[in-house]
């Protein structure tokens, strides 16, 4: 992605408020990516809903009892 450490910080922390849909949030760390001379991705919904997961999470499995 990116080797400056400040850049991929932001990026991660963008994405995670980008799924929690704090929008005024997404903005200010965008400011923060395009003063470091990043331009930040447009990955919002046209229609302004957080952007959901393509897939479901996986179910866990249950660590088995018996004995070997």
């Amino acid at each position: 992605m990116t080797e400056d450490t400040m850049i991929a910080g932001l990026l991660r922390e963008r994405e995670g408020l980008v799924q929690r849909g704090l929008d005024d949030r997404v903005a200010q760390v965008d400011e923060q990516l395009k003063a470091r001379g990043y331009t930040p991705p447009t990955d919002r919904p046209a229609s302004g809903e957080p952007a959901s997961r393509s897939t479901a999470p996986k179910g866990r499995r249950t660590r088995s009892t018996e004995k070997a």
